[in-house]
Order: structure tokens, then sequence, then C-alpha cells
């Protein structure tokens, strides 16, 4: 498709899904669900004051899943032609008398499925107009200032400018028709510098920084990214290991947002009817500390993870997962809600030739009222946290172990840079001893999150 998308685009979307339905049922189906995404993606990378890469693709799909008796089958194409149509709904069909039936794969109620598509601004035409051009030229104004801000940024990883636009357009044989446009820019800066303090070795470290909007206008100056991705970095060197202790810690808002995430896959219908999550039976529980409240918010305007209706079809809604601490909403779509004898939260989400499945929109904690300086001033000795590496979360235990890096607490100041260490408590104490909420939560991504100070955690470094 071009770099521009019309509301003329949609409609012909809308339309190509509306027709394969159809086909689908002529083939034989009982139940039809078709998903066309048709859009564009451009990346330009620079490293070191050079291009390095530069890819402009469009892509075009369509996903078929439809039931037969009781029986469901999934296909995807992108050939859109409708004679490859006529044959993928015969084939499909054909696939659906292999399976087994499952009761709980029906599609929603025709009465349950959405009557209207929300305009939720989420496109975005200056974001279409840019060219490779100019998206290298961004991402070189952003290592320049990166490369200039401190003789000690040696290197780069480079700088990358990168956005997306495109149509999602959805039918079922339910009476549902709905589509809408979409687009996302982002920049993202990574120097290196070299960290002489070891006399031993010649290490590396390296930073980053980002911007990112629905809106062209919405992203930060280049330099400006530049300049704190490199500012990030340099503040690095140095970093050394501490004592093996309890203390308190205090996540850095990037890295607070992969919290949240650790809490959607324990508090998910599909994690209940699985039996695979530590929240199992405690809805209407107190689960974290009364200053937390998550919230999934589908319907915010230009929200990076916005959408007008969900992935079975059912008009999105603001879900709270956790009011002040205590657990009030599992998202569900209509297959989990249904295996836990529920009702959907709108919560759909699917890829093309995937099935539906509970996902998140825009994950947000609600912010405090304390600066990030609040936060720290009454911390004697601790650990602030600015990254976390490996995947040491187990969802049914709630045991959470990652290793980590950042500053050094004293006397509520930072310090000294601090890494290779771990970071380690059961993921329920986590929630329950947060004692502080920042009020500097930003919306970037579709997970967002202020920062957070955690009473105590185990942080594991040298042994005394």
């Amino acid at each position: 498709m071009s770099a521009e998308v019309t509301l003329e685009n949609v409609a012909a979307l809308r339309a190509l899904a509306a027709e394969t339905v159809e086909l689908a049922r002529k083939a034989g189906a009982d139940d039809v669900e078709v998903l066309v995404h048709d859009g564009s993606e451009l990346s330009a990378s620079v490293r070191l004051g050079e291009p390095e890469l530069v890819q402009e693709a469009g892509s075009r799909g369509l996903g078929l899943r439809l039931q037969r008796g009781g029986r469901c089958a999934i296909t995807y194409t992108s050939d859109l032609r409708r004679d490859a149509l006529v044959a993928l709904c015969a084939e499909t069909v054909a696939l659906a008398e292999l399976a087994e039936p499952d009761d709980a794969g029906a599609p929603p109620d025709p009465s349950e499925l959405a009557k209207d598509v929300p305009d939720l601004d989420l496109y975005d035409p200056e974001v279409g107009k840019v060219d490779a051009a100019w998206a290298l030229r961004q991402a070189l104004e952003g290592e320049d200032a990166a490369r200039a801000y401190d003789p000690r940024v040696s290197n780069s990883e480079g700088a990358t400018w990168a956005r997306v636009i495109g149509v999602t357009a959805f039918a079922t044989s339910g009476g549902f028709v709905g589509g809408y446009r979409s687009s996302y820019a982002s920049l993202v800066v990574q120097p290196l510098c070299d960290d002489p303090t070891d006399p031993t070795t010649v290490k590396k470290r390296n930073g980053h920084w980002w911007t990112a909007s629905r809106f062209l206008a919405e992203l930060e100056p280049a330099d400006e990214v530049g300049r704190e991705a490199a500012r990030r970095t340099v503040r690095t060197i140095g970093s050394r290991k501490v004592e093996t202790q309890e203390c308190p810690v205090v996540f850095d808002a990037e890295v607070a947002r992969s919290l949240l995430g650790s809490v959607f896959s324990v508090a998910n219908g599909s994690s209940f009817w699985r039996k695979s999550s530590y929240l199992l039976g405690r809805e209407g529980q107190s689960v974290a500390s009364d200053l937390f409240t998550l919230v999934d918010d589908p319907l915010r305007p230009r929200g990076p993870g916005s959408r007008p209706f969900d992935g079975d079809g059912l008009p999105t809604r603001r879900n709270v997962l956790i009011d002040r601490g205590v657990l009030t909403t599992v998202l569900c779509d209509v297959y989990s809600g249904r295996k836990l004898g529920r009702r959907s939260t709108g919560s759909a989400g699917r890829s093309i030739g995937g099935s539906p499945g509970p996902t998140t929109s825009n994950l947000i904690l609600s912010a405090g009222t304390q600066t990030l300086a609040e936060l720290l001033a009454p911390i004697r000795s601790g650990l602030f946290v600015t990254q976390m590496m490996g995947m040491g979360f187990n969802p049914v235990t709630g045991d959470f172990s990652r290793g980590a890096i950042g500053f050094w607490i004293e006397n509520g100041e930072l310090t000294f840079p601090v890494s290779e260490i771990t970071i380690a408590a059961n993921f329920d104490d986590i929630l329950h001893r947060i004692d502080g909420v920042a009020n500097d939560l930003r919306f970037r991504s579709s997970v967002a999150s202020p920062s957070l100070r955690v009473s105590h955690m185990m942080v594991a470094g040298t042994s005394k």
C-alpha cells in the first residue's frame, strides 16, 4: 500500500473482510471470523555517522478462523485475489472437519459484538509522509548528539528511526464489520563508551534512550534523545558490585514497566483456566500495596495500545485489574472466559493466522504524587535499578530473580553505578512491599509505569 492511509483504504479492507466471511459460509462454514491487515514499515539506521540500513516494505495478510460442526480451523494468506480466497475457504472448511470439537471455541453471541467503532485518533498522516532520507537525517542527528556529548562516548551501536502505518479490518458471521487505521513512529539511540576504571580489561558500557508516539509532532527532538542516551551511558562508567544484603530497591520508570508485564502474565483468563498463576483464587483479595492501581485502557485517545474493538469483535472497555492493591479483574477473551464460566472483558488480541487470546492494550500503573527525588530521599542505603536482564519469574510460585544494573543510593542520593548483581524476592512480596510511587508516568509504549519503591529485597553481589 502507499505510505498514506485513507478512509477509502479502511472501507476497502472492511469490504474484503466481509466478502471473505460470505465466501467461507458458502464453502460450508457455520461461523466465520476474518482479520485483514495492510500496512507498510520504514526503518532507517546509521552507525558512526554512516547509513547502515534502510528497509521499507509493505505487508498484506488475511487470517481466517471458522467453525464447522463445533470444530475449528485457522489459516492465513497474503494472496487476496478472489479466486485464491475461494480456494482458501474450501481448504479451511476441510481442515476443520479433521479437528477435535471444542465447545469453548464457539464464536461470541451476536448480541455481544461491538455495535460501532469509536474514533480513537490513532493515525497521523504526517507519519506516512516520512521518507528514507528524512528518517536517516533524524537517526544521524540523534547519534551525532550522543557522540558529541562526552569524549568518553567512543563508539556506537547505532541509531534507528522507524515507522509503521496500516489498516486493520475485522468481520464475523455474527454481523460485526469494523476497521481502523493506525500509525506509530520511534527513534532509539544506542551509544557505547569505554570504561577505563578496571586496569585488567577494557570494558564497554552501553546505554540507550528512545522516543515514540503515534503522532510525529509528539516525538522528542532527535538531538535531545541522543544526549539523554549518552548521559545514561556515561554515568555507568565505573560500575561495580555491592555486598550481598537486603535493602530498599527503587525501580526506574523504564524498568518498572516489565513488572507490569509480569502482573498481567498471572492476571489473565488463560493463566487462570490453565491453573498456571499464583493469583488463582485470590480475586477480591489484597495482592499488592494499596498504592498499586493497575488499569488496562484500550480507549485512551492516541494510546500506543489503543483499539476500538477486540480480537473477538467485542467492544473494548477500560478494565481495572488491581484497585488499590485488591485484585478485581483478570483479563479474558471469549474462550478463556467460557473456560472460567464468566464473560469476556473485551480483551482479546490476535495476529493474522492466530487464535484469539487475552492480551493488554494500554496497561497503566496509576501515578503517585511524589517526585523521583522524594522517592529516593528517605533511603539511607539501597539500590536504584535502571535495567534488568534474564527471565527469572515463575508464574506458578511467584519466585522472582533477575540480573540488575543501576546505582547505589546513599542518604537519598545516587552515588556510584552498580552492575553484576541479582535482585530477588517472591513477586507477591514485591507488590505488597511497594511503599512509594512516583509521578513520572510517561506514555510512549503500550505499557506505562512510574518509578516504584519496594521497601526491601535481597540484592546478591559479593560476599562479605
